[in-house]
């Protein structure tokens, strides 16, 4: 079981996709509002309620309305401002005792786009997130471009 978690400003949601990755559990709740620790522990609430259904454990990636810095491994540029400074992929890690991958939102989004979605076919995807905040990935050759150029 593969578990995907979407970090919005308004909104965190999850989904559990099974070995034919079709969507076999999904779960939504509020945000919680300028709350480090009340976010963090709402990530590990939803994945745990995941796995209870399916008395298995999954491997965990969530995308974050943000970035994981490569100098600091802290969060930053994130709309949500209560994550920056913090090492998110660490606690959840910790918190969840396994490894969790972590990346911008609106590069997990043009990713997975450019992999197994529309544009599976496409040479270059670009990919724009229009929400509570706003971003964008952009995807060439099937490899990800990272960085401010």
């Amino acid at each position: 079981m593969r578990i995907g978690v979407d970090l919005g400003g308004t909104k965190i949601e999850a989904v559990a996709l099974d070995d034919n990755n079709a969507i076999v559990a999904r779960r939504r709740i509020a945000t919680p509002a300028d709350d480090y620790d009340a976010t963090t522990s709402a990530i590990v609430e939803l994945v745990e309620a995941l796995e209870a259904n399916y008395d298995q454990q999954g491997s965990v990636g969530a995308g974050i309305p943000g970035a994981i810095s490569p100098e600091t491994g802290l969060v930053k540029n994130a709309n949500s401002t209560c994550l920056i400074g913090h090492p998110l992929d660490r606690d959840l890690s910790q918190a969840l005792k396994r490894p969790i991958r972590v990346a911008n939102d609106a590069n997990c989004l043009a990713l997975s786009e450019a992999t197994d979605g529309a544009a599976g076919n496409a040479a270059s995807v670009f990919g724009v997130i229009l929400g509570t905040g706003v971003g964008g990935g952009f995807v060439v050759n099937g490899e990800l471009l990272i960085g401010a150029q």
